[in-house]
């Protein structure tokens, strides 16, 4: 087990590096004895999850993560929600995305839709953001199992712009299972509304989320309503086709 847990860093260590690396640079950044760390590297090779430039000797990630990651989002969240996410971005002109649970620590974006204003927010494929965190966040939470004590230490290792009481933070957690979607009020992003509906597995955890997020000038109170209702509608939707359970208002 402790040689898959390296080679999953390593694979993150190299998705988040900009540059190829070095094996003594990616020891060091992991604390791994740089033989290990070969020996690892040279298994990733082998498999083509990573690649290896023997003019440089450094690593970077293989092909071979490009078509398992293709294969992962066939007849997924990605394939469902992306026509949902288009129609909200051509209703309301905002930036729409879906995002899936990874790990019990953290979601990711899986598919998503761009704003075509000339000014709009930037959301990337494979973006990984700390679970508890912005709208979602809220979202994750309304149906976590976490211990009272574990949420809030996980609360307070967030990293927002302004970060919400913490007893407020609880009450809007509360409101998602009621209103079906969380709003983050800028929040997590300074002047920027998050809207957030959660979609549920057949446990009754949190799976994934459809979202949407923009600008908050120019929104009336109205329009932030109507953006949320659509939201939670396609959520709905993308969950009946995925076959999983949205939780909306009264239900």
């Amino acid at each position: 087990m402790p040689a898959v847990v390296r080679a999953v860093a390593m694979l993150r260590l190299l998705s988040s590096s900009p540059i190829p690396l070095g094996v003594n640079q990616i020891a060091r950044d992991l604390d791994i004895i740089p033989s290990t760390c070969l020996h690892i590297l040279r298994a990733l090779a082998n498999e083509g999850m990573v690649a290896f430039d023997p003019a440089t000797k450094r690593y970077g990630l293989g092909l071979e993560i490009l078509r398992l990651a293709k294969t992962a989002l066939r007849d997924s969240i990605a394939d469902q929600a992306q026509p949902y996410l288009d129609e909200i971005v051509r209703k309301f002109l905002v930036t729409a995305f879906a995002v899936s649970i990874s790990e019990p620590d953290h979601y990711v974006v899986t598919a998503k839709s761009n704003s075509p204003n000339a000014i709009r927010l930037q959301v990337d494929l494979g973006s990984r953001f700390p679970a508890l965190v912005s709208a979602t966040g809220r979202c994750v939470a309304a149906y976590s199992n976490l211990s009272p004590r574990k949420m809030k230490a996980q609360f307070e290792r967030l990293r927002w712009h302004r970060a919400p009481d913490y007893e407020e933070w609880l009450h809007e957690v509360a409101s998602v299972r009621e209103a079906g979607c969380a709003v983050d009020d800028g929040n997590y992003i300074n002047g920027v509304y998050i809207v957030a509906s959660p979609i549920l597995g057949a446990d009754g955890g949190f799976r994934h989320a459809i979202v949407a997020l923009c600008i908050k000038e120019g929104w009336s109170v109205e329009s932030l309503a109507e953006l949320s209702a659509t939201v939670r509608a396609s959520a709905r939707q993308v969950a009946e086709g995925l076959r999983l359970t949205v939780k909306t208002k009264g239900k």
